[in-house]
């Protein structure tokens, strides 16, 4: 019976998805590694640098929510097509710009086009697979980001240095996105609900974000985003410079450092943690999320540990950090889920969307920017402590790493609101299926806008 809800064509589409995926966070993270010559180059500070990854995420997040509307009530195939080739031609403008405010609108763009593709993404995937699948499909998904990175990592300093430049891996990552998209536009969809076991109305909702905010559980999830956000783009905008100004590492070297880190662990975090959730879910019914907050905990000592320790080998600091991070992707498969879990098919994409509106504008919008500003300001302290009249380098390195303790903190919090998360979803889940099946009985009247 649970079989049959699952769509002939899943896993086709799913890989699809995923590669969309991977070049999502492949273009997404160029900017991140290429930042030091760029920084030289228009003599930047780390404020400026913050400035472009909270530009591209503020705009992310506002331009979310029309699309995710967008998304529930059109097309998905050709709305992610559509927007999976502006992004891609977009990124190759990027390497055109001559400026620092150039690049920084270019990099807006690219976030309205970016903007398009997650809410769309998960509402399929929902409808692609029944509930006891939806972790694994999410974290088959969710492999895109951290094979996204490693990738991005593990080649863009080699680009840089074949071609001498830090434009040249902006029009080769253009390529393969560009030809993708035109596969996005023949995907088959199913209907709305089509994995529910219980069928689902196909009439408009009225008050569609009223109805999601109105669910307890998705709320403390969305501050859980907020916070966890705040800690990845945080790490991703700044990881790479830390280790070249702090761990004295050239440019390639910090970029593979960063790639082990944050895109090695993510290929073992999403695929075994999509696997173990899932398990636990069939037996403990707010499992997923009892599990992703334990991993927390671990991410956060792990992480703490690396930082306090100092210039430590750098293979030691390697070894630890990843420890965190692997436990960290655990929130990618049991939170996405979770949310599908307690929300209803009409309404997956636009509560997705909202989601993510938390994640970026407050979480990934705020993290680059305040831990490049404390960077600057703890960069001041080290030089006034050190009676110097000028800043050095060797004074940006121990600004950065302080401001890098923001991450553990921020890793905190998210544990915190994934267990009150935890404690009112199992009330909310069975609300969902309770309103899905109120909706088929016979003299409910379903609202339509």
């Amino acid at each position: 019976m649970q079989n049959s809800t699952q769509a002939a064509n899943a896993w086709r589409i799913l890989f699809l998805l995923f590669l969309a995926n991977l070049f999502n966070f492949f273009d997404r993270t160029i900017p991140a590694i290429i930042i030091e010559p760029i920084r030289m180059e228009w003599s930047l500070s780390d404020f400026q640098i913050g400035i472009i990854g909270t530009a591209f995420t503020i705009v992310y997040a506002i331009a979310g929510l029309p699309l995710g509307r967008m998304a529930d009530t059109g097309s998905r195939s050709k709305l992610m097509g559509w927007g999976l080739a502006a992004w891609s031609g977009l990124t190759a403008v990027n390497g055109l710009v001559g400026s620092f405010w150039a690049f920084l609108l270019v990099r807006m763009g690219i976030g309205i086009g970016e903007a398009s593709y997650a809410p769309a993404a998960n509402s399929l995937i929902g409808d692609l697979f029944p509930a006891h699948r939806r972790a694994r499909a999410m974290g088959i998904f969710m492999l895109g980001l951290p094979i996204g990175l490693l990738l991005a990592f593990f080649t863009i300093g080699a680009m840089v240095k074949a071609f001498d430049s830090w434009r040249a891996p902006f029009f080769i990552a253009a390529v393969p996105g560009l030809v993708l998209a035109v596969f996005m536009f023949f995907i088959r969809e199913p209907k709305r609900g089509a994995a529910e076991t219980v069928p689902v109305s196909q009439e408009k909702i009225d008050r569609p974000i009223r109805r999601v905010l109105a669910i307890p559980t998705f709320l403390w999830l969305v501050l859980a985003g907020l916070c966890f956000n705040f800690a990845t783009y945080a790490c991703n905008s700044f990881l790479v410079p830390m280790l070249q100004r702090y761990f004295q590492m050239p440019l390639h070297e910090a970029a593979v450092a960063t790639g082990i880190m944050v895109g090695v662990t993510g290929l073992f975090g999403l695929t075994l943690g999509g696997w173990i959730a899932d398990k636990i879910h069939q037996r403990v019914a707010n499992g997923r999320l009892l599990f992703a907050a334990f991993s927390l905990v671990i991410s956060t000592l792990t992480t703490t540990w690396a930082l306090y320790a100092g210039r430590i080998e750098i293979g030691v600091f390697v070894a630890v950090f990843s420890v965190g991070w692997l436990f960290a992707y655990t929130f990618y498969t049991c939170v996405y889920t979770a949310i599908q879990d307690v929300v209803e098919p009409r309404l997956r994409a636009t509560a997705m969307a909202l989601f993510f509106a938390g994640l970026y504008l407050l979480g990934g919008g705020l993290g680059p920017v305040v831990v490049g500003g404390l960077s600057d300001y703890f960069a001041h302290v080290a030089m006034a402590a050190a009676g110097a009249p000028q800043m050095t380098e060797a004074f940006k390195a121990i600004g950065l790493h302080d401001a890098m303790y923001l991450i553990p903190v921020a890793l905190f919090l998210t544990m915190v609101f994934l267990f009150l998360a935890s404690r009112c979803f199992a009330r909310d889940a069975r609300r969902m299926k309770e309103g899905m099946s109120a909706q088929v009985e016979p003299g409910v009247v379903v609202a339509t806008a």
